[in-house]
């Protein structure tokens, strides 16, 4: 357990701070504030920051193969064009339910995670889309639907269900997913896994809500490095900076009474490990 010598990339406020992705062909991060509904880019190489105030509540944003973003929203998944024009790629309003955490196969697939505002057990969802919108559900009885990833040679897919305490992890070939299984458990008073990150050894790097750490796993499912944070609610972690070894880590204010000052901060762990690079969405 080691507390490492960390950066603060962006000091901020965010009430659920998110869904760090770097996005290479930009040379910058991007970051969500879920709840605050807002959008963050950060360039680490001039300091250069920028908000965008989104119309719903945003769970994920990730670069597309044509330019612009695809954000996974409230109400669905849409397209935010380079010139600041949307449209939606999927709209499936559902009463009280909101988006989460996404992810970016590698066949460029969106794969998005749902869940209810109440958290209530079996009321999220794990689906995938193509480019073209056509949309198929992986998994429709999640809680808190968060973490996604896939290992290096593609053949394995990690998940997490937050109330779980666990990472599963998938077989995984051509889009498909099976034969799901414990890669890791979280024990009681750890905290609960929430985003996650998989590095180019196939090591997985899980954040810990309530946590206040980034725990280290290694593909056998041994644990390697925990890196304790100051602020209890870490969401979400991902490599970063032109050579992708820089871990990005979001964190969240809600629901702490006394929240430490760093928290909805977005910090920096220079040099962490050797990130993989992400395909961007194929639409």
């Amino acid at each position: 357990m080691t507390t490492p010598a960390f950066d603060v990339a962006v000091r901020a406020e965010a009430t659920l701070g998110e869904g760090p992705t770097w996005d290479a062909a930009a040379g910058r991060l991007l970051w969500l504030d879920i709840l605050g509904a807002r959008l963050h880019t950060y360039d680490p190489s001039t300091g250069r920051r920028s908000v965008r105030v989104t119309d719903q509540h945003v769970g994920a944003a990730k670069p597309r193969a044509g330019g612009g973003l695809v954000l996974n929203l409230r109400d669905g998944v849409g397209l935010l064009d380079e010139d600041g024009s949307f449209r939606w790629l999927h709209h499936e309003p559902v009463p009280g339910r909101r988006a989460n955490d996404a992810a970016v196969a590698p066949d460029g697939s969106l794969w998005a995670g749902t869940m209810r505002y109440d958290e209530a057990p079996g009321g999220g969802t794990l689906s995938r889309l193509t480019g073209d919108g056509t949309a198929g559900t992986v998994l429709d009885d999640v809680a808190v639907s968060n973490g996604i990833g896939w290992s290096p040679d593609h053949s394995l897919m990690y998940y997490i269900d937050s109330p779980t305490r666990r990472v599963d992890v998938f077989d995984h070939s051509e889009g498909r997913v099976a034969n799901r299984r414990t890669f890791v458990g979280i024990e009681e008073g750890a905290g609960f896994p929430d985003g996650l990150t998989v590095d180019a050894e196939g090591c997985v790097w899980v954040a810990l809500w309530d946590g206040g750490a980034v725990r280290k796993y290694t593909p056998s499912g041994e644990l390697d490095r925990v890196l304790m944070l100051p602020t209890p609610r870490v969401t979400a972690c991902a490599f970063g900076g032109a050579d992708l070894t820089d871990l990005y880590i979001t964190t969240a204010r809600v629901g702490l009474t006394d929240p430490h000052p760093l928290a909805g901060s977005l910090l920096v762990i220079p040099d962490a490990g050797k990130g993989l690079a992400q395909p961007p969405f194929a639409g």
